[in-house]
């Protein structure tokens, strides 16, 4: 009869978490994971498919979620205002099933292989958020032009969002962030 494992799925990303900080993620390995949360590989399996997934599980759903987000914005919002919207609900969803750990943000600074993975992540968001800013009436090449644009606001919103574990709710840190770019793409603006 197999036995259940209490918490079995945060002991393993807590494990992961602090060997990536001591010896580096490329130098762990998923035995090493298992071995440092006193789990089995099998255990191990039923949560994650690899030891990337340690710190990316679920991140295959962000796409849907935050196009979906940008798509059920207020009606009466424009591209961009719908688009700061949804930002600013997915963040809110993230933030409930997310801890703020800067040092997931650390292990993957440090990881050429993890910094693609969250480049081809943030590409399907990109692509995804493009799509639904075409659904609400922006041009393509505006579309495209917000979901970068809307890409780095939520990066800088993440990240602003982990480093301070007791800071304000994400959608603070999301209008914070428009709110800098505003202001320092207002002297292109005056120039017209």
């Amino acid at each position: 009869m197999p036995r259940w494992e209490p918490s079995a799925e945060d002991r393993l990303r807590e494990a992961a978490l602090a060997l990536f900080l001591d010896r580096g993620y490329e130098n762990v390995t998923v035995s090493d994971i298992t071995d440092h949360a006193g789990l089995t590989r099998r255990t191990f399996s039923r949560y994650f498919a690899d030891k990337r997934d340690v710190l990316f599980a679920g991140s295959d759903r962000l796409p849907a979620v935050i196009s979906k987000a940008v798509r059920d914005a207020d009606p009466a919002l424009g591209p961009a205002e719908a688009l700061l919207a949804g930002l600013a609900d997915t963040g809110t969803i993230l933030a409930r099933n997310v801890p703020r750990s800067p040092e997931r943000r650390r292990v993957v600074a440090g990881s050429a292989e993890l910094q693609e993975r969250e480049r081809t992540k943030l590409a399907a968001v990109t692509d995804s958020l493009t799509e639904a800013l075409q659904e609400r009436g922006a041009s393509g090449t505006a579309a495209r032009l917000l979901a970068d644009v809307g890409i780095a606001v939520f990066r800088t919103a993440f990240a602003g969002w982990t480093e301070e574990p007791d800071g304000a709710d994400f959608p603070v840190y999301v209008h914070e962030a428009a709110a800098e770019l505003t202001s320092a793409l207002a002297p292109i603006a005056q120039r017209d």
